[in-house]
């Protein structure tokens, strides 16, 4: 058995032990909790009302935080995150967005595709679960199947 083969067994043992499940929570969790208002604002569902950016904060994308007034206003929400926001908001700017329930933010009215991201993570949270428990499965039904060998003393 040659070092390559030594270093892609152990790349594929970390991947089946640590990668696996890390998906799995990451997906899941960070997934499922905007799922449903994420498709809701698709559709147009929540309570409308409108956005204000109040901040731009920038790493590999820009995001815009800002404050979310309902329409009847009743409802308001401070340092909230814009998801699908206009190419021409600025800070200091509004834009109609929908509360549907997100965690962290409202989803702008104009649309976008946060719904599909956040869907795809979901998936893929749930097929690396499944994954890894089929890879816990066989592990241990080939553990059971094959046992210890047998230690004998000759005397």
């Amino acid at each position: 058995m040659g070092f390559l083969t030594k270093l892609e067994n152990w790349r594929t043992k970390f991947f089946l032990w640590v990668g696996l499940p890390l998906i799995a929570v990451i997906g899941l969790v960070f997934g499922s909790a905007d799922l449903l208002p994420a498709w809701y604002a698709k559709s147009g569902s929540g309570i409308a009302g409108t956005f204000t950016a109040d901040r731009e904060e920038c790493g590999r994308s820009c995001s815009f935080y800002g404050t979310f007034v309902a329409a009847d206003g009743n409802q308001r929400r401070t340092d909230v995150i814009l998801y699908d926001e206009p190419g021409s908001l600025r800070v200091g700017g509004k834009t109609d967005a929908i509360d549907s329930g997100a965690r962290n933010g409202v989803f702008a009215t104009d649309g976008g595709l946060t719904y599909l991201l956040v869907t795809a993570f979901t998936v893929a949270g749930v097929a690396a679960a499944v994954g890894w428990v089929f890879f816990l499965l066989r592990t241990f039904r080939r553990r059971k199947a094959d046992p210890a060998p047998k230690t004998f003393v000759l005397e």
